[in-house]
């Protein structure tokens, strides 16, 4: 009996191991390993804070035909936040998708990504992948398509010991190269070889030249003549037309423009930590005398070695910053926001290879800023987000706080109903075992007081409000649309709200809370990313406003049109409006002054002579109207308080204020602001530009976002067109 009972165990061990094998062959039939997921981070794992960058997803498959879905969370940063793309791999096929993701913060950040098939199962997976480097916002990152892997740029290091405001070069591949402008934006350079040039898609050369047009710096430099002939949508943009390559002997002209005076500085100093916080004096501009390298001597042996540079006729829109002789070396052209470089030499063939000065070279042309060159004593606080600015102009006013004096005092009639009282009325009825019921309902009772006070200040109706930031880019004979529209959604009640956008490009991101916040995005959202366009859903919790931006990109037929010429002590300002709705609140910045146009309606033109000397100084006009954006922004994210401190009511010049937020750095105690990169509008400035900026009220110009019916519902519009004409540049504030 006793063996009989053994061999029936043995038996049913053997059973359960052959069970077990054939539930683990079957699981690997289920997923199968001819799958390959490879997913490459930001520009070579470099991510910035701040802006948008890409997740390029590679997947390979030599199995059967599948329709799989790319699944993207945040790991610890943004972990409310899903995005999704859905990808046709049918047999023998590599895919690559381009994944355009906004960074919220500075450091640790993660990310994970699945492969899910139709049934949801997971057929690949890479979590927890971290870039191998993060850095601020004010930090230049250099992309580069080089020739050669040891052709990449190298920036001399900065004085500054922080590691996140060291210049980052990141080499690019040619066939993973974002598809997406947005995906470009953390990127302020782009290194492009020629011979590279061709080897970029139709989508991918797009791409780049909105991110140009937006505000980016394209720097080509020239390998061979022949380069260009297979890259056509270069030669629209260059403004040169090169013929052949010759010897240059004499070169000097590169040293020369190397320690020029002409940088301009993007970065003002910062108070360090513990020095006292006092308001520091409104100063105007100015030059800065000093360059970070006009200490430098000549290399006399780059100097004494022929140069190989290309022959070329320059365009009328070209300026050339240093040549040898009649012989332009470099010429640089603005296009849009944005500007193009052209290097006649290639920096990856003797003798530039070789130049001892190239790093610094690369600093000046990448435009470092010139003050982390000069000192050391930078310091990078962080700061509020400046979408927190934008929420306090668009979000609901439905929402009221309570007064934080009404919350100790509601606070102290609970406690002398719980303590004293209670104890006071029970003793008196000589009933103090009474207190098991009396507590319960004393609880019950201001719960209901609470939800009562509650909904006495935030119960309300569905609103949805927007303010879309539209710079109007013209580039040839198109007008491209580059916007943030901004979205504040009020819910009632705990609810998901279906959006889908029809831009050409676009896709939605959380609010960015700022470093002086945690850096961590709170909304939930779900997004499922079609091509270059999204649908989707986000959440609010009730009685809440969620601020949400669309980044978008589009073309139009109805932009808006402006030059200014010099009219001896005027200028003569040429607007041409082609939107169908009437642009109020008209302002044109020139020089360090604004200047305020009357209003012009739509399909109309009029040209505006205004004085020199009139208007109002710009940095004292931001000052007026940006005096109190900290305090906005702060007292918005507070839940208890002052209702009004965290509202901004005057729209139209908070807006523009908004556009140039840069000026109010260090220009009052605790008002420094981390600004998504193309927002602000104040480097563009200290470069001499000018630009048209114009409200439109209860106007859109893109199609709506929101798939419901909001009850409540508003939008503006803020237009800003840079303006064909050059001007002196502003000066720099005195540290």
């Amino acid at each position: 009996m006793h063996l009989h009972t053994m061999n029936r165990s043995w038996v049913g061990g053997w059973l359960a191991v052959l069970v077990f094998l054939v539930a683990l062959s079957s699981r690997a039939a289920t997923v199968p390993a001819n799958i390959q997921f490879d997913v490459f981070l930001g520009y070579d794992g470099i991510v910035p804070e701040a802006t948008w960058f890409p997740i390029v997803c590679e997947v390979k498959n030599d199995g059967p035909s599948f329709t799989a879905t790319i699944v993207l969370k945040g790991g610890q940063f943004s972990q409310g936040q899903v995005r999704k793309t859905v990808v046709e791999l049918p047999t023998k096929t590599l895919k690559r998708v381009v994944i355009p993701v906004f960074s919220s913060a500075r450091s640790f950040s993660s990310w994970d990504l699945q492969l899910l098939d139709e049934r949801g199962r997971i057929r690949a997976e890479q979590l927890g992948l971290r870039p191998r480097k993060q850095v601020a916002v004010e930090t230049p990152v250099i992309g580069a398509l080089s020739r050669t892997a040891g052709g990449l740029p190298t920036v001399h290091p900065i004085r500054p010991q922080q590691t996140e405001l060291q210049p980052s070069v990141a080499r690019l591949l040619a066939p993973i190269f974002p598809d997406n402008p947005l995906a470009l934006e953390g990127m302020t350079c782009l290194y492009l070889n020629s011979e590279k040039a061709s080897e970029l898609g139709v989508t991918q050369a797009g791409a780049l030249v909105s991110w140009v047009t937006g505000g980016g710096h394209l720097v080509l430099a020239i390998e061979q003549v022949g380069d260009l002939a297979g890259a056509t949508w270069l030669q629209n943009i260059l403004p040169v037309t090169v013929s052949d390559i010759q010897s240059v002997t004499d070169h000097q002209g590169l040293h020369d423009w190397l320690i020029r005076d002409d940088w301009i500085n993007t970065l003002e100093p910062q108070m360090q930590p513990g020095a006292p916080g006092k308001v520091r004096e409104r100063q105007a501009f100015r030059i800065d005398p000093t360059s970070p390298f006009s200490d430098l001597l000549p290399d006399a042996t780059f100097e004494a070695a022929p140069l190989q540079v290309a022959k070329a006729s320059v365009s009328s829109g070209g300026t050339v910053l240093c040549s040898a002789g009649k012989l332009p070396l470099m010429v640089q052209s603005s296009l849009g926001r944005g500007k193009i470089t052209v290097l006649l030499f290639s920096p990856e063939r003797e003798p530039a290879r070789s130049w001892k000065h190239l790093p610094s070279f690369w600093a000046k042309l990448a435009e470092v800023p010139k003050s982390l060159y000069l000192s050391s004593d930078y310091f990078n606080p962080g700061g509020w987000s400046s979408d927190g600015v934008v929420g306090a102009m668009i979000d609901s006013r439905q929402v009221h706080k309570l007064p934080i004096g009404w919350l100790f005092l509601l606070l102290l009639v609970y406690l002398a109903v719980i303590g004293p009282l209670d104890y006071y009325w029970l003793k008196r009825l000589k009933r103090p075992m009474l207190t098991w019921i009396t507590f319960p309902c004393y609880v019950v009772f201001f719960s209901l007081i609470i939800y009562l006070i509650g909904y006495k200040l935030r119960a309300g109706v569905s609103e949805w409000n927007e303010l879309h930031v539209v710079d109007v880019l013209q580039n040839g004979p198109r007008t491209a649309l580059r916007g943030r529209s901004f979205l504040s959604v009020y819910s009632p009640v705990n609810q998901k709200y279906p959006v889908e956008a029809q831009q050409k490009v676009a896709s939605l991101r959380g609010e960015f809370v700022g470093t002086w916040s945690s850096g961590q995005d709170s909304e939930n959202v779900s997004i499922t990313q079609s091509g270059d366009k999204f649908k989707g859903e986000i959440f609010v919790p009730v009685w809440t406003s969620q601020l949400f931006c669309n980044d978008w990109w589009d073309e139009t037929s109805e932009g808006i049109l402006a030059t200014v010429k010099a009219a001896g002590d005027s200028w003569e300002v040429n607007v041409d409006n082609r939107t169908r709705t009437k642009l109020d609140h008209v302002q044109v910045v020139i020089e360090q002054r604004i200047h305020t146009l009357e209003a012009i309606p739509a399909k109309t033109t009029k040209v505006i002579r205004i004085s020199r000397n009139d208007g109002v100084a710009l940095i004292d006009y931001a000052f007026s109207h940006g005096g109190h954006f900290s305090t906005a922004a702060s007292s918005r994210r507070r839940a208890f308080g002052e209702t009004e401190g965290g509202r901004l009511d005057d729209l139209p010049n908070a807006g523009v204020t908004l556009s140039f937020i840069g000026l109010l750095r260090n220009q009052q105690q605790n008002a420094s602001f981390v600004v998504p990169r193309g927002l602000d509008l104040t480097p563009r400035f200290k470069q001499g530009r000018a630009v048209l900026l114009a409200w439109s009220d209860d106007f859109s110009p893109t199609s709506p976002l929101p798939r419901f019916k909001p009850t409540w519902s508003h939008r503006q519009t803020l237009w800003r067109v840079p303006v064909d004409f050059q001007v002196a540049p502003l000066a720099e504030s005195n540290p």
